[in-house]
């Protein structure tokens, strides 16, 4: 367990190093959604053989709701993560924290929020399914990310992850926003794992019925 946690607490940092630093040398928006998604596709080239890479507490949540995490892992899977992100942040002064720009209403963000964790979520069931090579396992969830930064960034700062957006927003003070994009983050992944296992136990049922 205890390299498990290591790989998680490294890739999350990764993560958010590369992600975050990117803002930090204040580069466009654009770029910022390349480099988050760059450093996603190395994280799980580099660690998904050893942990798989979750680099997400949403993440991690979801996959023990489809059964593809055992109980045992959730919580140090998720401390790791957290500690990763807030590892990085430290080294950054907090640089790339996670908010909600003003003109954007709560129930906005709050369906922002979501609906790009469960778009998330639901892309790596997907590719799970249908690829047995890291590699490209990696190099889709890396452009999902990407794409889902750059479209909604903008509006909520994309967060999708509630470690990405703890470890930065601790380091700028800026506590009371972790909870909104925790809550949200993890229902859109709950969503995504509800609906892959309830289509599961339908096909599981449909073939034994056949």
């Amino acid at each position: 367990m205890l390299h498990r946690c290591m790989a998680e607490f490294l890739g999350t940092a990764l993560m958010v190093g590369i992600g975050c630093g990117s803002i930090a040398l204040g580069a466009s928006g654009a770029v910022v959604s390349i480099s988050f998604g760059v450093a996603v596709t190395i994280a799980i080239l580099l660690f998904q053989p050893i942990s798989g890479a979750h680099i997400n507490p949403a993440v991690s949540l979801a996959f023990f709701r489809s059964g593809h995490l055992e109980k045992e892992a959730v919580g140090p899977y998720i401390v790791a993560q957290l500690s990763g992100a807030s590892f990085a942040a430290f080294l950054l002064d907090g640089a790339g924290s996670t908010t909600v720009a003003d003109d954007v209403s709560f129930l906005t963000a709050s369906t922002i929020e979501v609906f790009i964790t469960f778009a998330l979520m639901a892309s790596i069931y997907w590719i799970v399914l249908r690829s047995q090579t890291h590699v490209s396992i990696a190099v889709f969830v890396g452009f999902v990310v990407a794409v889902l930064a750059y479209l909604f960034g903008p509006f909520t700062g994309a967060s999708m992850n509630p470690a990405r957006t703890f470890g930065p927003n601790v380091f700028s003070d800026l506590y009371l926003s972790i909870p909104f994009y925790s809550f949200m983050t993890v229902c859109g992944a709950l969503i995504a794992a509800e609906l892959f296992v309830r289509l599961k136990l339908g096909k599981t049922a449909a073939e034994t019925q056949d």
